[in-house]
């Protein structure tokens, strides 16, 4: 366990009012503001700036803290903060702040996450209002325990515990729907399908020929707008793509091209997808797993539990990048 206690806020309230006079309470931080203190009862927990905690040089589990590490654990502080938040926003309720530690795996050398995150980790507003707190800082605000104020608590801990199996369900249902030129393409559309697997939406595959067979394109896309389910729609059509534009002039759904392109005519063959007539939206992403992931993103406003897992790929991205900058460094000394 790494000596360090991060805190994410989002409002301003408790001891950073204290650390910060003239800060009026209900201060808003965007994008949500990071620190840390020093785990250290004897000294309460001194603040500490990303410097000393570098000037530090902690070692762990073989893993000196450097820039990396204090990087990677701050951005993570920052994406843990925001996805708890997003996930309790449809019950209603501000996550004002949040407070974690880390640690190194001793098998991989890599910065994790280790700590329980409960109701004693951040503040909770209901409607954000501080006078409903649900968290454990009702108890901290107690003149004088009585067995009337610990009757509340333990109602504002249940409280909690309802809400918290909730973060795990969406109540806005989503689905892509794959319409594929011919099964010549179909490689092409599992992948689309995978990487929709990734992000938690339910993928369906159809087969049908804007070309040879406009009666039955308009008939399936009909089938899916009538159940009432969000859907995106992803048109595989190589060659001469009508699929895609047939299908964007006629429905009120986001409708994606995602073109199999071939080495010989796929040069010319993208233009069908890229030139469409006047009052046509649809958008052209090449790669099967960038069209899940733009469809992913479309879900995400209105779906937690989808725009979670894109905040959590972004992060991974950036640790990746972060890691593999560090090793081509050490190869350099």
């Amino acid at each position: 366990m790494i000596p360090i206690e991060w805190v994410c806020r989002r409002i301003a309230t408790g001891s950073f009012l204290k650390r910060n006079p003239g800060v009026k309470e209900g201060y808003k931080f965007y994008p949500p503001k990071v620190e840390l203190f020093f785990k250290d009862d004897a000294n309460n927990d001194p603040q500490w700036s990303a410097e000393q905690l570098i000037a530090a040089k902690f070692c762990f589990a073989g893993l000196v803290i450097g820039q990396t590490e204090v990087d990677i654990m701050s951005h993570a502080t920052q994406a843990i903060f925001e996805i708890l938040e997003k996930s309790w926003l449809p019950q209603n309720c501000t996550l004002v702040d949040m407070k974690i530690e880390f640690g190194v795996d001793v098998t991989t050398k890599e910065i994790v996450l280790a700590d329980v995150i409960d109701n004693d980790s951040w503040r909770l507003w209901p409607s954000g209002d501080r006078s409903q707190q649900k968290d454990k800082q009702s108890y901290r605000d107690l003149k004088e325990v009585t067995p009337e104020g610990l009757q509340m608590v333990k109602k504002n801990f249940e409280w909690v515990a309802e809400r918290v199996e909730l973060l795990l369900k969406s109540e806005s249902q989503c689905r892509v729907v794959v319409l594929m030129g011919s099964t010549s393409d179909l490689g092409h559309c599992e992948k689309i399908k995978k990487a929709c697997g990734n992000f938690g939406i339910p993928c369906e595959l159809r087969v049908t020929s804007a070309h040879k067979g406009p009666d039955e394109t308009l008939r399936i896309k009909a089938e899916y707008e009538g159940d009432g389910i969000p859907t995106v729609f992803v048109a595989v059509a190589g060659r001469s793509n009508g699929l895609g534009p047939v299908m964007c002039g006629n429905t009120a759904y986001p409708v994606i091209s995602c073109p199999p392109l071939t080495p010989d005519w796929g040069a010319q063959d993208v233009w069908s997808s890229l030139r469409l007539p006047s009052g046509l939206g649809c958008s052209t992403i090449l790669s099967p797993e960038g069209s899940a992931q733009f469809a992913a993103q479309i879900f995400g406003l209105n779906n937690h539990l989808v725009w979670s897992k894109l905040r959590a790929s972004i992060l991974n991205t950036w640790i990746s990048l972060k890691q593999a900058d560090k090793k081509i460094r050490e190869c350099n000394l």
